[in-house]
């Protein structure tokens, strides 16, 4: 059967009511042969998430309607592979009753790494040379996202993209990829520039994709951003402590945002 993930709108609800609801729908998923796999609730915002196991929206829909009444405003169908590596988990992690603390929000920072010239460093090393520094460009990163509690969504193919459930964790690693690479380049007579973009914001916002927008918004700061330079959006820059030193890039007009775009560049030295 398909998966889905839906978003609802909840706002004045507690981790007790939600952790409740769940426990009513898994109540009464039989009847349906449908199975609610995991839910991510965020108090502040008032948006619960839930991930399905289900013939159809409409089914699904059926069993929330049933249980508590409180149905969907947004459902997309997704992938396991792709929640798990957004969102870490596609089960309950401890029981429905757990207590506030313990229940992920579901919002995630989006980071998208991008090595400069890479067309033009393959074409003047030759494939197997370039080959070796993508995986140097690889390692850096990794060892960023281990040190710092991201994860690996996928390669692109001249860069990584990951997610992160933390702000400042996300931040902290893009920092750090970028020192890594300065001190690989101060040792290295070929030298690897990366520019770096982050965005952040739930996995349902709108009708496209899981994080599609937000997915989107970080791929083309990354794009936006000057070489060895670490931009960010304002979704992100609401989060971050004040230790980190900020400098307003102004708006941006970005590929596939009707809108300008608030960004901000992260000083990293």
């Amino acid at each position: 059967m398909p998966i889905f993930l839906d978003r609802h709108d909840l706002k004045g609800l507690t981790a007790v009511d939600i952790a409740e609801a769940h426990r009513k729908d898994l109540d009464v998923q039989g009847r349906y042969g449908v199975r609610f796999l995991t839910y991510w609730f965020d108090e502040t915002r008032g948006t619960a998430f839930c991930l399905i196991d289900a013939p159809d929206i409409e089914t699904a829909a059926r069993v929330h309607d049933e249980a508590h009444g409180n149905i969907a405003r947004d459902v997309i169908e997704v992938d396991l592979s792709a929640v798990e590596a957004f969102l870490g988990r596609i089960s309950d992690p401890q029981p429905a009753g757990a207590s506030r603390a313990e229940i992920d929000p579901a919002l995630r920072t989006i980071m998208f790494t991008d090595i400069v010239e890479s067309t033009a460093m393959t074409e003047r090393l030759g494939d197997t040379r370039a080959v070796e520094m993508v995986r140097a460009h690889d390692a850096m990163v990794r060892r960023a996202l281990h040190d710092n509690g991201g994860r690996e969504v996928k390669h692109t193919g001249d860069g990584i993209m990951a997610a992160f459930a933390d702000a400042t964790a996300a931040v902290d690693a893009a920092r750090a990829i970028q020192r890594a690479f300065e001190a690989f380049n101060l040792a290295s007579r070929e030298k690897l520039r990366v520019r770096i973009g982050l965005d952040a914001g739930e996995p349902v916002a709108d009708h496209n994709d899981l994080f599609g927008a937000t997915v989107q918004m970080a791929a083309r700061l990354c794009q936006s951003a000057e070489p060895d330079t670490i931009v960010v959006s304002g979704a992100v820059t609401g989060s971050l402590p004040t230790r980190l030193r900020l400098v307003d890039l102004g708006s941006r007009s970005l590929k596939g945002f009707a809108q300008p775009v608030a960004a901000y560049e992260v000083a990293w030295r």
